[in-house]
């Protein structure tokens, strides 16, 4: 059970977005399914989700279980750029989720790790992410890691938090920026207005994204090579959506503009840079891009494209 009392901050706003507020890990899915089935309550009384909250107002959330997942090897074909006895490399297809969750019980890298490695994963990731030391978005593609025991991922995690782990990623975006150059310090938090997704906020927390241009397409189109220092949830995307030069394919952050008539947005994690975690080599580690990446470079090299609207 989850409760509380309006603040005064929270005067005057409808309950769904009061709560989104206030329990950043609900959904607002979740949240509309607990007041569909009247799991939620306004002063012991049943409200809708449009109804508008009271300072004072007492609020009580009565949460759904949490069905437990059952994780299973799955046989998923895997593009392995480095393993040993304590880690593997994956360049992870675009498409693939990274760890179930009751919305993707299966069909995960997860799952497909577990059918590589059998035993051999780390357990400090939870029941649900053995091995998983970060994550990749589901649509963007590159290199991740695994951790094929604890020593490894307890390491790693350490060098992730210190910001030692070096990412780079490529991005095609829309838009013809001019500096060849730049750095966007701007701090990120949970969008107020759709809790799924991320916005730039005063009030978030601090995220750097250095990018340089690689290409520029007939003032329609830039080619980035993009390095983050942090790591905020849909940094990459958030900020160069915020700046004006949003992602190709993104259709959350780009008003689901999606001119190649692609599936996902155009970033790749191409480079990871770490040591490793028992031996302390430096590893410097590339992924290609994908075939449909290249293809849609090569046509705007040659100007062999039709824009999908």
């Amino acid at each position: 059970m989850k409760e509380f009392i309006v603040s005064q901050e929270l005067d005057g706003i409808r309950l769904d977005k009061a709560i989104a507020i206030k329990y950043e890990e609900l959904t607002r899915t979740l949240i509309q399914k607990l007041i569909d089935e009247e799991k939620i309550k306004v002063n012991n009384k049943i409200q809708k989700a449009s109804y508008k909250v009271k300072q004072e107002d007492y609020v009580q959330i009565e949460e759904m279980e949490v069905k437990d997942i059952e994780l299973v090897a799955e046989d998923i074909p895997l593009d392995i750029i480095y393993e040993d006895n304590d880690i593997v490399v994956v360049n992870k297809q675009k498409g693939l989720v990274v760890h179930p969750a009751n919305g993707n019980p299966n069909g995960t890298l997860v799952n497909a790790i577990m059918a590589h490695c059998k035993d051999s994963l780390s357990g400090i990731g939870g029941e649900i992410r053995p091995g998983i030391v970060h994550r990749l978005d589901k649509d963007t593609s590159g290199l991740i890691i695994i951790a094929k025991n604890d020593k490894a991922h307890l390491n790693l995690s350490n060098q992730i938090k210190n910001r030692e782990v070096k990412k780079t990623y490529i991005a095609l975006v829309r838009g013809c920026i001019k500096e060849n150059e730049a750095t966007i310090n701007m701090p990120i938090a949970r969008s107020t207005k759709d809790r799924k997704k991320m916005a730039v906020s005063k009030d978030g927390k601090n995220a750097i994204t250095n990018f340089k241009v690689l290409e520029r397409f007939e003032n329609k189109y830039t080619l980035l090579e993009v390095k983050i220092e942090t790591g905020r949830t849909h940094q990459i995307r958030v900020h160069l959506s915020h700046i004006g030069y949003p992602i190709i394919g993104d259709t959350t952050y780009s008003n689901g503009k999606n001119e190649f008539g692609i599936n996902g947005q155009m970033l790749h994690a191409y480079k990871l840079t770490f040591c490793h975690p028992i031996n302390g080599n430096i590893m410097n580690l590339e992924a290609p891009l994908p075939k449909y990446y290249e293809e849609i470079l090569e046509k705007l090299r040659k100007r062999q494209y039709q824009i999908i609207t």
